[in-house]
């Protein structure tokens, strides 16, 4: 197959080109300065590919309720465009998106076909952008994830890595719960959802299990061999952001265990594998 990434030099299409040539695939990765996502002459020139994976987003969370036309330009109306491509081409179209399109209220994980109340900016463009895709490209996959970190980028794991160097304590909410995943693994579901022709639809990418920041923290720099200890308990009240953060971000799984794809594994066994790669 011939594939096209878009934002194919961020922590995460990094993660997904490199899988893709090593299993021999055709690729073509290209960025912003490659292609402009939201320019219709531009993305009118897309031709002769099988899967369009768009990795590019405006994922600047606080910053985009500042820069909302911004967001949305990126975040909705480049995925429209390139999703109006993938179907002029007869390509499956595969759009990234994430929790915050819920408002994060839930007290268990939230279905695939729940109604979308996002809180933020952010999460509104994201939303949009999921609804662009469903109208233009009938062939699509929507593949919700969250808690992304990985080895080529920024991500909360370094930050937390880099924080415990320099401080004797650190302080992390609680009171936020999700999924933390890895980059790898999320590439690897995409992969195999292709490969498995899934129904066009929507999808949780994300790794089992749940934790709050506070814990994964605390998994972080035992990974580095420092004591839990430094790392405090705050909450989200001390902790004030432009952008309001879900509390409950738990992504349910049941659209891919109906296909019979199986999961991404739980988060502290993939963090146990990910640790020294993405913290070196």
């Amino acid at each position: 197959m011939r594939w096209l990434v878009t934002g194919a030099r961020g922590m995460l299409g990094t993660d997904l080109v490199d899988r893709l040539r090593a299993d021999g695939e055709s690729v073509i990765a290209v960025d912003v300065d490659e292609l402009d996502i939201t320019s219709p002459g531009a993305t009118a020139e897309i031709a002769d590919i099988d899967v369009l994976v768009n990795c590019a987003a405006y994922t600047a969370v606080d910053a985009a309720e500042e820069n909302e036309s911004r967001a949305f330009t990126l975040n909705a109306v480049g995925p429209q465009l390139l999703a109006r491509a993938a179907r002029r081409c007869g390509a499956r179209m595969v759009q990234i998106s994430t929790d915050y399109v819920f408002p994060g209220t839930a007290a268990q994980p939230w279905p695939e076909d729940e109604v979308l109340a996002p809180l933020s900016a952010y999460g509104r463009t994201k939303a949009a952008g999921e609804w662009a895709v469903r109208s233009e490209a009938p062939d699509h996959l929507i593949v919700r994830t969250a808690w992304l970190y990985g080895a080529h980028g920024r991500c909360f794991p370094k930050t937390m890595a880099r924080l415990a160097g320099e401080r004797e304590r650190v302080s992390v909410v609680d009171d936020q719960v999700g999924q933390p995943t890895w980059t790898v693994d999320l590439v690897d579901l995409i992969v195999r959802l292709v490969a498995a022709e899934a129904p066009s639809g929507t999808y949780h990418g994300t790794s089992a299990g749940e934790c709050s920041w506070y814990e994964f923290t605390q998994a972080i720099v035992d990974s580095m061999g420092m004591p839990g200890s430094i790392v405090a308990r705050t909450s989200s009240e001390s902790f004030q952001r432009p952008a309001p953060r879900p509390s409950y971000s738990v992504l349910g799984h049941s659209a891919l265990e109906r296909i019979g794809v199986a999961p991404i594994a739980h988060w502290r066994e993939r963090w146990a594998l990910a640790a020294e790669q993405v913290l070196a």
